[in-house]
């Protein structure tokens, strides 16, 4: 039995990508965001606009991930770059709340929930943790389709 390695590689960026590209939709297409009435207007279309991007470039990262053809670990690189160009802005917009005035979240939003390992915080917020757990299978995904899980 032969380890597939690119095959690994393209569910973990499935899943990746499903985070960045679906997810966004159910998470913020809803009450606590796009229809958010303490939201100003403006606001509400500019999350509309992300949540439609998101969901072009996901589908076109669906296609890079499956499609048959040449270049397979070429494009697998390409949707690993477009994950790590979204979660590296997630991740740069967080830092730069002070700058802004942001917050990771709203009253009247996804609360952070009590950590399941209180060793960092004792909560933790929904946003970082989901976009935490998307990294490090963007990571796994890079490391399948190097081949360093072939052993």
């Amino acid at each position: 039995m032969s380890f597939d390695h690119i095959f690994v590689a393209r569910v973990l960026f499935t899943l990746m990508t499903a985070g960045w590209a679906i997810l966004t939709v159910v998470a913020d297409f809803n009450k606590t965001h796009a229809t958010n009435p303490a939201w100003t207007p403006h606001a509400r279309f500019h999350v509309v606009w992300q949540i439609s991007s998101y969901v072009g470039f996901g589908l076109l990262a669906f296609a890079l991930i499956w499609w048959p053809g040449p270049l397979a670990v070429e494009r697998l690189y390409l949707v690993a770059l477009m994950g790590a160009i979204v979660y590296a802005a997630f991740f740069a917009a967080l830092i730069a709340m002070p700058i802004y005035g942001g917050a990771a979240y709203d009253k009247n939003g996804y609360q952070p929930f009590k950590a399941p390992i209180p060793v960092i915080a004792k909560k933790w917020d929904a946003n970082v943790t989901a976009f935490s757990v998307q990294l490090v299978i963007l990571v796994a995904g890079l490391l399948a389709v190097t081949g360093a899980f072939a052993g």
